[in-house]
């Protein structure tokens, strides 16, 4: 299959995406449960002595590290690995052998033999698993679904990592309460059972597990595609190794600008979202007087501001769901709602009032399901399905690498100067970029394919000629 060659879903594939989209997001709203738990069991069952708040701070950055990690940088092995192989069978295996990683916490945690080291077994092994699962199943929907639809599925797909911020702690407290409940004789008589367990956060994590199963059962009766590669040759006849695989990824993308210029932008985004972790600080300090007077604890006002953000992600992808998307010039689809970000966290690095703040978090969070659905369509419609792993893993890799780095760096100024200065200032680098990106004649080219794969083959052709000079 050429890039130039129209993609034809095939029948009942809308369908198809629809059964396994519950199912996996079933399994992602579980997953936040475990995360949930997790936290709550290492706060009150492993740490619970407010003595020991140094060592919780260091098993929970552990524990964080520990999955982000792997799952960054293992993104171009496991892009590479779905390219070559049964795409289906790695979404079942991935959810089975978590279903397994579930089950396994839950025999230490009743067996109160979970400590950190095992702690950050896990959360490797997850995120592992989870960076295969999830090259496989980010290419295998666009095998499913007709391109006038990628925009709906993509924005059905932002829409459950929202859903499963706002349902996950508080379906996860319901379950972690209910064992004590039940030994209170709180419960019906059909649920006393559930007094037997000692721990509720083994409830929690245990529903996670089934979650998983269920996830790995779905695709089972589904007709799931995945290209058939005719490339996996090299020309001397000795077969393409995978780091041949993740290199042809890189070079995909090196050598079709109007992609490193959409990157680009989304490396500069990732690198303003840093910001997120300055959130408590200015909750903290900027809005103490605000929130003070109306009576609230810190506790209270953060609670708000992220319930905010929650609330807002999940109406943004509901809005770009039922409105389906742009049709053409998607780019402006990702550049408006990137400038409305931006200028959104402009206005909450100069706040001082919890309600504005609130407010402009929302704004930005249901920004984001917009940006990133159409942004998604793009690299589906543009790049051929036989090389999406490929191309998806190094995409990720680049633009989440800029996350923790900004991080990091958002750490020592703030330690230096004032948080709401700089989440303004980054907010106001955010707004210019995309505003001259408005203007830039490789992003405005981004979904002309034809001339997109001219210059390619120019820049190719370029390459070989200094190479053989």
């Amino acid at each position: 299959m050429s890039a130039a060659t129209p993609y034809k879903a095939p029948p009942n594939g809308w369908r198809t995406f629809l059964i396994v989209w519950v199912t996996q997001s079933v399994s992602v709203i579980g997953s936040a449960l475990t995360g949930f738990a997790i936290t709550i069991w290492l706060t009150t069952g492993l740490y619970p002595d407010p003595s020991q708040k140094g060592e919780l701070a260091w098993a929970l950055a552990a524990f964080n590290l520990a999955f982000a990690i792997p799952i960054v940088f293992g993104a171009p092995i496991a892009g590479a690995f779905v390219d070559r192989y049964d795409r289906k069978r790695t979404m079942m295996a991935m959810d089975v052998l978590n279903g397994c990683v579930s089950i396994l916490t839950v025999a230490l945690i009743a067996a109160r033999q979970l400590t950190v080291p095992w702690l950050i077994v896990i959360a490797v092994l997850t995120s592992i698993f989870s960076a295969f699962h999830g090259a496989a199943f980010d290419t295998s929907y666009a095998m499913l679904v007709p391109e006038n639809k990628l925009p709906r599925a993509n924005g059905m797909m932002q829409t459950i990592w929202s859903l499963s911020g706002v349902l996950a702690p508080s379906v996860a407290a319901m379950l972690i309460s209910l064992p004590l409940l039940a030994r209170n004789g709180q419960l019906p008589a059909f649920a006393t059972f559930l007094g037997q367990i000692q721990n509720g956060a083994l409830l929690a994590i245990g529903v996670d597990g089934l979650t998983f199963f269920i996830a790995a059962l779905a695709p089972l009766f589904l007709f799931i595609p995945s290209p058939v590669r005719t490339d996996l040759k090299a020309d001397s006849g000795a077969k393409k190794t995978m780091w041949a695989d993740i290199k042809e990824g890189v070079v995909y993308i090196w050598h079709r600008r109007s992609f490193l210029w959409l990157l680009g932008t989304f490396t500069v985004a990732n690198f303003v979202g840093g910001t997120e972790i300055l959130m408590p600080l200015i909750i903290k300090f900027q809005l103490a007087p605000d929130w003070a007077a109306h009576g609230f604890q810190i506790e209270t006002a953060l609670a708000f501001v992220t319930t905010a953000a929650s609330i807002g992600g999940l109406l943004g992808g509901v809005l770009i769901t039922a409105w389906g998307g742009l049709k053409r010039l998607r780019v402006f689809g990702v550049l408006v709602p990137m400038i409305l970000e931006g200028l959104m966290i402009i206005v909450f690095g100069f706040s001082n009032l919890i309600t504005i703040s609130c407010i402009v978090t929302g704004l930005a969070a249901a920004m984001t399901p917009i940006l990133n659905a159409h942004s998604q369509t793009i690299w589906q419609t543009q790049t051929p399905r036989e090389l999406q792993g490929r191309v998806f893993s190094v995409r990720r890799l680049i633009a989440q690498f800029s996350w923790p780095a900004s991080a990091f760096l958002m750490g020592a100024l703030a330690s230096r100067f004032d948080p709401g200065l700089i989440v303004a200032a980054l907010g106001a680098i955010l707004v210019v970029w995309c505003v001259i990106g408005l203007f830039n004649p490789y992003l405005r080219k981004v979904e002309d394919r034809e001339w997109i794969e001219a210059k390619a083959a120019e820049r190719a052709a370029a390459k070989r000629t200094i190479r053989t000079s």
